[in-house]
C-alpha cells in the first residue's frame, strides 16, 4: 500500500512501562544526587569522598525516603501531630545519618547540623520541583 505525504503518520508507541520507569528512576537518582552535592558544597556539615560516593550515597538516600521514611513518619505520627509538623526534619535528619551510616565516604555533622543540612535538601528539591514543572499546581475553573 502506497503512502502518501498527507496520510497522517502512524502514533508513535509511547516507551514501555520498564522504561518509563527507569526513565523516572533516573531522573530521581540524579536530582538526589545534586541535592547531596549543592549541600556538600554549600554546608561544611555535608562531607562527600568522591563521586562513587556521592552516586551511592543518592541511591540510599532515595531508597530510603522511598521505604524507611513513610514507616518512621507512620510509627512516629503522634510525635509529628503534637509538634505539628516540626519533627518531620528531625526524621529527614535521621535518614540522612542512615545514609552517612551506610556509604563509606559520605559523612555529615552533629545532630543540629544534620537537621539544617536536611532542611536546605528538602527545600532545595522544592526549588528543582517547581523548576522543572512537577510542583506546578493547575487550578481549573469549570
Amino acid at each position: 500500500m502506497a503512502t502518501y505525504d498527507h496520510d497522517p503518520q502512524p502514533p508513535r508507541s509511547a516507551p514501555g512501562p520498564w522504561l518509563a520507569g527507569l526513565q523516572r528512576f533516573l531522573i530521581f537518582w540524579g536530582l538526589n544526587a545534586l541535592a547531596l552535592w549543592v549541600a556538600s558544597e554549600v554546608l561544611d556539615s555535608v562531607n562527600v569522598d568522591g563521586p562513587e560516593a556521592l552516586l551511592l550515597a543518592a541511591l540510599v538516600f532515595g531508597i530510603a525516603n522511598t521505604f524507611l521514611k513513610p514507616v518512621l513518619l507512620l510509627l512516629t505520627l503522634p510525635i509529628a501531630v503534637l509538634t505539628l509538623g516540626l519533627f518531620v526534619p528531625v526524621l529527614n535528619a535521621l535518614i540522612l545519618f542512615f545514609v552517612a551510616w551506610v556509604v563509606p565516604g559520605f559523612g555529615v555533622g552533629t545532630f543540629w547540623q544534620t537537621v539544617g543540612a536536611a532542611l536546605f535538601i528538602s527545600i532545595f528539591g522544592i526549588v528543582v520541583n517547581l523548576l522543572i514543572g512537577r510542583g506546578r499546581v493547575v487550578i481549573r475553573r469549570g
